[in-house]
């Protein structure tokens, strides 16, 4: 009795492990999985499905954004519920370049997404704060000894092995603010590229959530992922990029409040790399979704437009065992990386041919393009003509450079 008084005092748990039957088992509670587990809840609702994340909520703290473009018609009924703001055009600036396009934006807050999920699901197929040790095809061992037994295992527990890929990186501070006053904006600003460039190709990124809301992010396309925060118990308070947040709204004349919000993060921006290594990296025969499927795309890092079309693609399959979906995720995969090259060769210009301080102008000449190629560029799918149109005219880097770039050499 005294022993186990002493293991219940230290969180050990006393009961025997369980077994949890199931037909479908998500495993990780990210944009990707939720939007499976809520795919299936919609048309497959015969299915018991789980979701299984290590934190307390789906989807984190997150905002995900899209162009209404970025999603196929048919699929549109799986996004639609989660829109939590909208707008009808957006603002890119450049030191040589300005510009308002007219196309329809959308964001989601990881908030909404955590409760659209909860409502459409049974309590008990929204496993949060349960950590998980392994996955396999069929089961899922839990830390607390719980064991998920299920037909089909769809692991979407964030990246692979990222050593595997040649990558740079997107990296990124946001803090939302209440405003003293309301500001003017009628739309997103996506890329204001007219601030300092810091660490790479630099941007701030602008949502007016209401009058008076603002969520502001820096963003840089670096060589590194290193993200200076400040660093809890080491003395360290600094916080440079959330000080060029804070000094990015008073420049532009918001006066904020204490920021209510903050978001951060690391985005993988894929150069090359190994394919199958990184997909076996994630699990031996274990079908795959989001970051650890490879699913994101190559250089703006946006993964809600695969995702979506990944989760609606599961919901109509036929063959939902662990065989089955393993090769219906890894063949997607495979489809989609094999037919993003171009992008991943623009990412070589973008990081090797151009020096850090330089790489603006290879945006900034790619805003002065077809708002449609614009549109189909974000969605991943561009054209022959448009490849052709975007590699024509002036480079806004030497030939030599760009050719030692796409051939696989380094920057001089």
């Amino acid at each position: 009795m005294v022993r186990a008084c002493a293991l219940r005092r230290f969180g050990y748990r006393l009961a025997m492990p369980s077994i949890i039957p199931c037909d479908i088992a998500i495993v990780g509670g990210g944009l990707a999985g939720g939007l499976i587990a809520l795919a299936l809840a919609k048309q497959r609702p015969g299915l018991d499905v789980r979701i299984v994340e290590g934190s307390d909520s789906i989807g984190g703290n997150h905002f995900w954004s899209f162009f209404a473009t970025d999603i196929a018609q048919d699929d549109r009924w799986l996004v639609a519920p989660l829109i939590c703001y909208g707008w009808t055009h957006y603002d890119i600036a450049f030191p040589a370049h300005r510009r308002t396009l007219k196309s329809a934006y959308y964001s989601i807050e990881s908030e909404r997404l955590d409760a659209v999920v909860r409502a459409a699901l049974p309590p008990e197929a929204v496993m949060t704060g349960r950590k998980v040790l392994a996955a396999s095809p069929t089961a899922v061992v839990l830390a607390d000894g719980d064991r998920i037994e299920a037909k089909g295992v769809i692991d979407a527990r964030g990246s692979g092995d990222l050593a595997l890929l040649d990558l740079g990186w997107q990296k990124f501070v946001g803090l939302e603010f209440a405003l003293e006053e309301p500001h003017a904006l009628s739309g997103p600003i996506v890329m204001d590229a007219t601030v300092d460039q810091i660490d790479g190709y630099r941007f701030v990124y602008t949502l007016p959530l209401s009058a008076t809301r603002l969520f502001i992010e820096d963003t840089y396309y670096s060589d590194t992922p290193d993200l200076h925060r400040p660093q809890p118990g080491t003395g360290s308070n600094a916080d440079p990029i959330a000080d060029r947040v804070r000094a990015y709204a008073s420049a532009h004349g918001w006066a904020t409040h204490s920021a209510t919000r903050e978001e951060w993060g690391v985005l993988p921006v894929a150069m090359g790399g190994d394919f199958e290594a990184y997909w076996q990296s994630g699990g031996n025969k274990v079908a795959k979704a989001g970051m650890r499927a490879g699913l994101f795309h190559p250089t703006t890092g946006y993964s809600l437009p695969d995702a979506v079309r990944l989760a609606a693609l599961i919901a109509r399959a036929s063959d939902l065992s662990g065989a089955g979906l393993h090769t219906l995720t890894h063949d997607f995969a495979r489809r989609t990386w094999r037919a993003r090259g171009f992008y991943r060769m623009l990412d070589k210009m973008l990081f090797r041919a151009a020096g850090p301080d330089e790489r603006y102008r290879i945006l900034e000449r790619f805003y002065r393009l077809d708002p449609q190629l614009v549109r189909r560029f974000y969605a991943g799918q561009s054209t022959m003509m448009d490849k052709a149109r975007i590699l024509t005219g002036k480079p806004p880097v030497p030939i030599t450079r760009a050719l030692r770039a796409i051939l696989g050499g380094k920057p001089a």
